[in-house]
């Protein structure tokens, strides 16, 4: 099992908006999803209860400061596990970092956003001490296209905060994601040939590439040291 973990400590950067639909990727491409509301206010266990299609993966509510400790048993039979994190920087946010793998943080392009997402960094920063392979990239998400702050706001998060990787596949702000979250689907359901679904399936592809390099990186490791 391998856990992805979306985190942000501030609100509307489109956090359980991406979660799912990076999650309904993975489970589209036959792999067994295990998806955690560590949020408290639910929303991914509200869109999963208006959701009319067949679920396409289990989805518990569990904003608690245990879940480092219950994972490893809850979600022994998936291959994948999502935590879709709080809006703060408190205990529940720093188990659901020493819970995970990889962690993605959405960050919306403007000023307020790429300085409030520091402590969320820290947090992780201070988490390698205890966990060093942990990963932890930044997206940038709900990108309006045209937008002068928007078209080099990448290089500079990459500049600002080195240790942290910016995905290539920027997110943009596309009505589809609010429409398909609203009636318990996403843009991969309701349009799997549209903008948003094909940025989605880039991202994936990425995080993927990520999760890989890891991998092969440890098996190095391990070869070394035996």
């Amino acid at each position: 099992m391998s856990v992805i973990c979306l985190l942000n400590q501030k609100g509307g950067v489109g956090k359980t908006t991406l979660a799912l639909n990076i999650a309904v990727s993975f489970s589209l491409a036959g792999d067994a999803v295990l998806y955690v509301d560590a949020d408290p206010q639910a929303n991914a266990l509200d869109w999963s209860a208006v959701r009319q299609q067949p679920p396409l993966f289990n989805v518990v509510g569990m904003p608690r400061n245990t879940l480092h400790t219950q994972l490893p048993t809850l979600g022994a039979k998936y291959d994948w596990t999502f935590i879709d994190g709080p809006p703060l920087a408190g205990d529940v946010a720093k188990s659901a970092i020493l819970a995970s793998d990889l962690i993605i943080i959405p960050v919306q392009p403007s000023g307020a956003d790429k300085w409030s997402t520091k402590r969320i960094l820290d947090l992780i920063t201070e988490a390698r001490f205890y966990k060093p392979r942990l990963n932890a990239v930044i997206t940038v998400n709900r990108k309006i296209v045209g937008t002068a702050i928007g078209k080099h706001f990448g290089e500079e998060f990459q500049a600002d905060y080195p240790d942290f990787p910016v995905m290539r596949t920027e997110i943009g702000q596309y009505v589809a994601f609010a429409e398909a979250l609203t009636t318990g689907s996403t843009v991969l359901e309701m349009d799997p040939k549209s903008n948003a679904a094909r940025q989605i399936h880039a991202l994936v592809d990425e995080l993927k590439e990520v999760l890989s390099h890891e991998q092969e990186n440890h098996r190095a490791a391990e070869a070394a040291a035996s």
